[in-house]
């Protein structure tokens, strides 16, 4: 755990350059719209070490799989979200020094992440080799109202002298990605053309010819008045420049104002790239920094106004929500239905930048309260639309009749993870999947799509889950053999719980969703019918024989459902037990302990119980919390929040309050030793779940909202806002009262603390001595 960013409610700060936290500041201070993100690298060049990192959404390379030993239904590639061009460079030379940090004596240095305007601003003062002193600053953003431009303000000033400053903006397509499998680059030149201070640059990925063209644009000012310096234009393979060299006088100001216009194929026919791209860049530069940065503020308000969390009287815990929904905000926008969410979003390569089951399970729930209803649905039809593609995977692992497995990684629906214990045997993710339909219509009411898309899916699902099982003679039961649950820290068992739990959930979900839209739209239903050559009584009647005789290991002594087959067969020690050098376990041991030790990465048993808390009684959930928390070692992003919501059910609000830290300083404290990789961004939406259906205990129960809010002694108050279907709300809980505001036009009656309350169309209800 590290402790070097400084509390504050609305911004990130680090003060003072240490190079071995580079890369973690890289992470925590990326900037992104959407469309595009980029790592805090910094504008000059830095000799130091450094992880470049600029991402275009949407595009990515087929690496080819690297594996030891090639097993049959293995993927033939990882989908890697590459990294694109460096957009950002401006090389920096004062009297013929390069600027460098590596190579400086830094005296002075701040990086400050304004989450509540949407920028990153960096300043410092530095010594030369020579004994000049200059003081830097360098404000940037990508902006979410011109989601396909990002703009630069890089000041510099020579403190102790006057002299010669030159710049060179720059765009560069000749990077690398580090993780790359076979040390290859995957960009190739198209065309491009640099003139004074204007230059633009198209490039195509090998194999899959996605194509980018980026352009940029400079101007030059001291003290508010434009600098006319001449130009000197660069080329050279995948690269562009333009230098200018000025005179500044002692104490005064040289700005370069850089814009950029980042282009993608996926949004434009590639013919037209280049133009498109001029035409971008004169709009933007034609607006100016000024304008942009103003419309970025005002933008991120209305974000704010939808989506904040106010805690006061804990500033880290302040701080650290607003960093997870600062960077879920500028990750995904749900305005395209093509686009989903990657584990480290754009903030570094790790995990390829591909989407996993983490979207379903924990980032739902987050865009379903505080957005558009239209952005979740948009993140089920990804799903919907990649349908074929799940069903080609199950196909390549032999299963028939239409039966889908999804991917555990993908970019375009089919499966790119290549570690067999993964690809072959976390199936559970399958789940997700079908537990994400049902958790948006819920929520939404929106029944209609699971007529329109949602039960395809689902009968798709339940067959894979009628095939993966087998009848165990000696049982008399349904079991499922060789997978992996949610903890990974375990390969190949037998009959884990929450897989046999959800497997059997899916089939379940599905039959009642056949009922439903039998009933309701029977023309949809016979088109179907034959669409996916369903035999419905005999599907059906299968379904329901394994979900009534399915298998799940329980001890019989503690009642405690286990793990898997033979959980209780490993040495049982607990964390606490553990000496603090051995953690983290996945750094410190060998993966062949780690596998022989009953230890925990995230919340298996305990995400069963989460999804399908109505199913269970809170001394159930009690009983396999208290034995399996102080086994769990966190080690997965994922683990701390669903600890920390059901630890709040269970009324421990130290243990709540611990967890709910856990998740929302992950990166910021970097608990896990892995935030230079890249940031946890689908993490990042079980925070605000830790608030909100945590600490706020809100449920929707056959279409009603429910809260049952405590509030950590830690805190003075605390309040969210939430949609829900037609509605605005916003709740505020405080010590000795909670209010909930009704922000809309229509009355609604909600359950608090299980007692119905009537609010009023924009009026506020009170309860005190909550």
């Amino acid at each position: 755990m590290k402790d070097y960013i400084k509390h504050d409610e609305w911004n990130i700060i680090e003060e003072g350059f240490d190079p071995k936290l580079n890369r973690i500041s890289e992470s925590l201070f990326s900037i992104g719209n959407g469309r595009m993100g980029q790592r805090a690298n910094f504008e000059e060049q830095y000799s130091g070490d450094t992880l470049q990192g600029s991402y275009v959404a949407g595009v990515y390379y087929p690496d080819k799989t690297r594996v030891g030993w090639w097993k049959n239904g293995y993927p033939e590639y990882f989908a890697k979200v590459i990294n694109s061009a460096n957009w950002i460079g401006i090389d920096v030379e004062i009297e013929g020094e390069v600027l460098d940090l590596a190579r400086c004596n830094v005296k002075e240095f701040r990086r400050t992440l304004n989450m509540r305007k949407g920028y990153l601003l960096r300043e410092f003062s530095v010594i030369t080799p020579s004994g000049k002193e200059v003081k830097v600053s360098a404000q940037r953003f990508c902006s979410i109202v011109d989601d396909q431009a990002g703009a630069i303000r890089y000041a510099i000033t020579p403190v102790n002298f006057g002299g010669e400053v030159s710049v060179t903006p720059y765009v560069d397509f000749d990077v690398a990605n580090e993780d790359s499998n076979y040390g290859e680059k995957f960009w190739s030149e198209v065309t491009k053309s640099v003139q004074e201070k204007e230059g633009w640059i198209e490039a195509k990925t090998d194999k899959l010819d996605f194509h980018v063209a980026v352009g940029m644009n400079y101007s030059l000012e001291i003290g508010n008045d434009i600098i006319e310096a001449p130009a000197q234009s660069k080329e050279k393979n995948k690269y562009l420049a333009s230098t200018s060299s000025v005179y500044v006088p002692q104490g005064e100001e040289l700005v370069v104002k850089k814009y950029a216009a980042i282009i993608s194929s996926e949004n434009h026919p590639k013919d037209d790239l280049i133009e498109v791209c001029k035409s971008e860049l004169s709009r933007i530069t034609s607006k100016g920094f000024d304008i942009m940065l103003k419309e970025q503020q005002a933008a991120w308000e209305l974000k704010w106004e939808e989506s904040d969390i106010k805690i006061e009287g804990d500033v880290s815990a302040q701080q650290g929500i607003r960093f997870n929904i600062f960077q879920l905000n500028q990750t995904y926008t749900g305005e395209d239905e093509r686009l989903n969410i990657g584990p480290k979003g754009f903030t570094g390569e790790k995990y390829g930048g591909s989407t996993y089951w983490d979207t379903e399970a924990y980032c739902l729930p987050f865009y379903l309260s505080t957005a558009d209803q239209n952005v979740a649905r948009n993140l089920l039809l990804y799903r919907y639309k990649q349908l074929d593609k799940a069903i080609e995977n199950a196909e390549k692992l032999g299963f028939t009749q239409g039966a889908a497995l999804y991917p555990m990684v993908t970019m375009n629906g089919e499966e790119c993870h290549n570690e067999w214990e993964i690809t072959f045997e976390e199936i559970h993710r399958n789940g997700a999947i079908a537990y994400a339909i049902f958790d948006y219509v819920n929520y939404t009411g929106d029944q209609r799509y699971v007529v329109d898309h949602g039960l395809e899916v689902l009968i798709a699902i339940a067959r894979f889950w009628s095939q993966r099982v087998n009848f165990s003679q000696e049982k008399q039961k349904y079991v499922i053999l060789g997978v992996t649950g949610p903890n990974e820290y375990e390969n190949n068992v037998n009959n884990n719980w929450y897989t046999n739990l959800i497997a059997s959930w899916c089939m379940e979900y599905a039959v009642d969703m056949v009922e439903y839209v039998k009933n309701t739209d029977e023309d949809q239903f016979a088109q179907l019918v034959q669409k996916i050559s369903f035999d419905e009584n005999k599907e059906v009647t299968h379904w329901q024989a394994i979900v009534k005789d399915m298998y799940y290991p329980v001890d019989e002594k503690t009642g405690v459902f286990l793990q898997q087959d033979g959980y209780l067969d490993k040495e049982q020690v607990l964390v606490k037990d553990l000496e603090p050098k051995h953690l983290p376990i996945n750094q410190k041991w060998s993966w062949d302990r780690i596998l022989r030790s009953c230890f925990i990465k995230q919340a298996d048993v305990l995400q069963g119980i989460y999804f399908l808390e109505d199913r269970f009684d809170l001394e159930t959930l009690r009983r396999n919390f208290e034995f399996y928390e102080p086994r769990t070692v966190h080690e997965s992003s994922l683990s701390p929040c669903v600890h920390s919501i059901q630890a709040a059910l269970l009324g421990q609000k130290e243990k709540s309050y611990e967890m709910y830290l856990r998740t929302a300083r992950l990166d910021l404290d970097d608990y896990n030793n892995d935030t230079e990789d890249g940031c946890h961004i689908t993490s990042m939406a079980g925070t605000w779940m830790s608030v909100v259906k945590g600490f706020g205990g809100m449920r929707v129960k056959d279409g009603q909202l429910y809260f049952n809010p405590f509030i950590p002694d830690q805190w003075n108050s605390y309040s969210f806002k939430i949609r829900f279907r037609e509605w605005l709300l916003k709740i505020i809980v405080a010590k000795d009262k909670v209010e909930i505001e009704n922000r809309s036009e229509s009355p609604i009656t909600i359950f608090l603390s299980d007692k119905p309350l009537e609010l009023h169309p924009l009026k506020t209800a009170m309860v005190n001595g909550h």
